[in-house]
């Protein structure tokens, strides 16, 4: 049986040259994942013609018709400040859960140091050792000893020229009755929800209603969406320069409620 070889001139060279041999459902992987990444930035069908000096008409004949050629892949990703390498790996997770699990032990072990803990999530978003080291103050020998345990941890390689290898990837699901969560939950809510959200780059909104259980479910259905959409941001950013990045957190929290006061609302109506 002939095996057919994609057409070398469109979309499946960049991922064939990239990534070995793929299906066409690897392609459309692809593609879904560049849509993704495009919403995120903000980039309509629009903006990414002007940038590509073409009609709106014909980008969207472009992802249509999956006919982009590698050079113009590039110029796509470069539109929104990314590689097609970048891309390829982001389509490679979108395979995989949405959330990355550790084992216990590891929760364990990130749990029983402070330091230990702020590295490996420096070093998740983006941070060289050097950075994390100068964030950290730390000095030469307790980094060593603090990439030692990571690696002894199985969260970390580090190759034979000093390059960090994450086993982990953004955004981590933390078991719920985990060390992790356990130690740091209560500290981070009460941290978090203190300041005034009236920032330019801050946002609080909270409503409360009478949902039917079919309500409820979409409600859920998009707030999953608008943290893989959270992730997604994240792993567009990994790869910046910690001066053109800020951490930011996104709480997101839904669950039957009924507010104190009509509770005693209530109570005195039965009585």
């Amino acid at each position: 049986m002939k095996t057919e070889v994609p057409d070398y001139g469109t979309l499946g060279t960049a991922v064939l040259a990239l990534s070995g041999f793929v299906a066409v459902n690897e392609t459309k992987n692809l593609l879904g994942t560049l849509k993704r990444c495009l919403r995120a930035r903000g980039m309509t069908y629009h903006k990414l013609g002007r940038a590509l000096g073409l009609s709106e008409s014909s980008v969207k004949r472009l992802f249509s018709d999956e006919s982009f050629t590698l050079v113009r892949l590039e110029r796509v990703c470069a539109a929104i400040d990314m590689s097609v390498a970048d891309l390829v790996r982001m389509a490679a997770g979108t395979r995989e859960a949405q959330t990355f699990s550790l084992s216990l032990e590891q929760e364990r072990t990130l749990a029983s140091d402070a330091s230990l803990l702020a590295l490996f999530y420096l070093l998740l978003n983006g941070r060289s050792v050097e950075a994390a080291e100068r964030r950290l103050g730390l000095n030469p020998r307790v980094m060593r000893a603090l990439l030692d345990r990571l690696v002894e941890a199985q969260l970390i390689d580090i190759d034979v020229k000093r390059r960090i290898h994450l086993h982990a990837r953004l955004p981590i699901a933390w078991r719920p009755d985990g060390p992790v969560r356990k130690l740091y939950e209560r500290q981070v809510r009460a941290e978090f929800l203190q300041g005034p959200f009236t920032g330019s780059s801050e946002a609080l909104s909270f409503h409360s209603a009478e949902l039917s259980p079919a309500s409820v479910r979409i409600l859920l259905k998009k707030i999953d969406k608008l943290a893989a959409d959270f992730a997604d941001l994240a792993a567009l950013d990994v790869q910046l320069p910690a001066r053109d990045k800020t951490s930011v957190a996104l709480l997101l929290a839904c669950r039957p409620w009924v507010f104190s006061m009509f509770s005693a609302y209530r109570a005195k109506a039965a009585a």
